[in-house]
C-alpha cells in the first residue's frame, strides 16, 4: 500500500476481475441459459437452492446445457474467484489505507472478499462434481454446494457494503481536508 504505483496495480487488477465478470454476465452465462427455460444458474441463487430444484434444472439443461454449464461457464468462474478475492481484498486495503486504519483490527474486513472467493470455488466444485454425477445427484452434495452458494453470496454482500461504508468515510475525510485548505 506504500508503494507509489499501488493504486494503479489495484485499479489494474480491478479492471482485469470486473472484464471477466462481464464476460461470465453477458457471455458464457447467457449462453448456459439458453438451455435452462428461464430457470436460474446455481450460481446465481444467492438464496440457496434444494435437491428439487438441482434436478429440475439439470433436467431441463439436458445434455447439452449440462456440458455448456461445465465447459464454459465453470471454467470462467474458476477464474473469476480469485480475481475477486485478490483485487477487492487490496481495494478494502488500500481505502482502509487512506483512512489510517490498515494497521488496526479493520485490516480484517479484507478477509471479506477473501472468504467470498473462497466459498466460490467450494460451491464451483460442487457444482462440478453435481454435473459429472448427475442424473445420481444426492441430497448431501447439493446440501453441501447450497451451503457454499450462501456462504459466497452472504459475504460478498457484507463486502460491498462495507466497501460502500468505507467509500463514504473516505469521501468525507477528503472534504473535510479540502475544507480545511480553503
Amino acid at each position: 500500500m506504500e508503494r507509489k504505483n499501488a493504486g494503479k496495480i489495484i485499479l489494474g487488477l480491478f479492471i482485469v476481475t470486473n472484464i471477466i465478470y462481464v464476460y461470465m454476465l453477458m457471455v458464457t452465462i447467457p449462453k448456459t441459459m439458453a438451455y435452462a427455460n428461464e430457470m436460474k444458474l446455481l450460481d446465481m441463487l444467492p438464496a440457496g437452492y434444494n435437491w428439487n430444484y438441482v434436478n429440475d434444472l439439470f433436467t431441463t439443461l439436458g445434455e447439452t446445457g449440462r456440458n455448456t454449464y461445465l465447459t464454459t461457464q465453470i471454467p470462467v468462474d474458476m477464474v473469476y474467484p480469485g480475481l475477486f478475492a485478490i483485487s477487492y481484498c487490496l481495494i478494502l486495503a488500500f481505502f482502509l489505507n487512506k483512512l489510517g486504519k490498515l494497521k488496526t483490527s479493520w485490516k480484517y474486513l479484507c478477509a471479506l472478499p477473501i472468504l467470498a472467493g473462497i466459498a466460490d470455488y467450494l460451491e464451483n466444485f460442487g457444482i462440478i462434481r453435481m454435473l459429472q454425477n448427475y442424473p445420481e445427484l444426492t441430497k448431501t452434495s447439493v446440501h453441501t454446494a447450497n451451503i457454499f452458494s450462501i456462504i459466497k453470496s452472504s459475504t460478498t454482500s457484507i463486502f460491498f457494503i462495507v466497501l460502500i461504508v468505507l467509500l463514504l468515510l473516505v469521501g468525507i475525510k477528503y472534504l473535510r481536508g479540502s475544507k480545511k485548505q480553503d
